[in-house]
């Protein structure tokens, strides 16, 4: 049982979410060189907030991940800093913008989260099952 909890100060948590979230407009545009830097970008930015991405799938027009988020940084805070971030290093990195002039967003506003509880392995499967059917789509187009 101590292995399912991680240790604060003050604490001990096993706090995980199951992320869906999806660019501008739902536009296919996570692809290619986009796709191979992106995935970088976001385990990155979740070790600056102290998160961790166990699962992660970027399909052509969405992202699916299981993150752990420790108790003192809310949900909604750590979604928000990733696709800002993440959007800001794509403008920057891929799109070779100096700066991200408004009107340039990436990622629609909203975003879908779950609890995963116990849960977890069923979770990572579901995950893992969406790279396999764009594999299958990929290939057969």
């Amino acid at each position: 049982m101590s292995n399912l909890y991680q240790s604060l100060s003050h604490s001990k948590w096993n706090c995980k979410y199951h992320v869906i979230f999806v660019p501008k407009k739902r536009k296919s545009v996570i692809y290619g060189k986009i796709r191979t830097e992106l995935a970088k970008i976001l385990h990155e930015l979740a070790k600056q907030k102290e998160c961790q991405i166990t699962e992660g799938s970027l399909s052509i027009d969405h992202v699916h991940m299981c993150i752990e988020i420790p108790p003192k940084h809310a949900v909604s805070a750590v979604i928000g800093f990733l696709k800002g971030k993440s959007a800001i290093a794509i403008a920057r990195t891929i799109q070779g913008k100096e700066r991200n002039y408004n009107g340039a967003h990436f990622w629609a506003r909203g975003y879908a989260v779950s609890t995963i509880g116990f849960d977890e392995e069923i979770i990572k499967k579901y995950i893992r099952e969406q790279n396999e059917e764009d594999d299958k789509f990929y290939t057969t187009n």
